[in-house]
């Protein structure tokens, strides 16, 4: 296992480095200081290791989502909505910018290979059930647009929370932080008509 790990390990730095498509199993070997048929007795291909990564990066993103903000305190009214969609964006995108280097390696793959699309459409489908469940809690109590479809619209907003981190993070966009987090946030509330007061 402690070999695995460092596989692991070994493979996330190389592929943040090289990106998907200049990775070679013989730098990951090197990285994890094995040789390079131990790397053969963990995973069968470059894409194996890759998919390990990603299950790593999945866990360490998965982040709170939308809530009522009754967490801050409050009564879960239309202010402490506001603090629970900042503080969800919030976590995802300081995970994305963390991991960066990553998911542009992810954006390769998804690119060449079927199955880092599924593993992509896996990864969102978690975000956007989690948002389409707390939307339709929202609008039940009355705290959101009622007519909206909860899973489209969960899916248009991740959409865009995902691409926008994408093209400012992974591509390198300059734009201050908290200007992204209130900007994102104020759009999500806006397409949900939430009013902030």
């Amino acid at each position: 296992m402690r070999t695995r790990d460092a596989l692991v390990a070994a493979a996330r730095r190389i592929f943040e480095r090289d990106g998907y498509l200049d990775a070679r199993i013989v730098d990951i070997a090197a990285e994890a200081k094995v040789a390079t048929g131990s790397f053969y007795t963990h995973f069968a291909s470059k894409d194996d290791a890759f998919a390990a990564v990603l299950a790593r990066l999945q866990d360490e993103m998965l982040h709170a989502g939308v809530s009522d903000g009754a967490d801050h305190g409050g009564d879960g009214g239309r202010k402490d909505l506001w603090r629970g969609v900042e503080d969800a964006n919030r976590a995802y995108l300081e995970s994305y910018r963390r991991n960066a280097a990553l998911m542009a390696a992810m954006e390769q793959a998804a690119a060449v290979d079927p199955q880092f699309v599924r593993l992509r459409l896996e990864r969102s489908r978690v975000f956007i059930d989690r948002s389409a469940a707390a939307i339709a809690r929202l609008q039940q109590s009355g705290l959101a647009d009622p007519e909206l479809d909860p899973g489209i619209t969960a899916r248009a907003l991740s959409a865009m929370v995902s691409r926008l981190a994408f093209v400012t993070f992974a591509l390198g966009e300059s734009v201050p932080f908290d200007t992204l987090i209130e900007t994102v946030t104020r759009l999500w509330t806006n397409a949900l008509r939430v009013p902030r007061d």
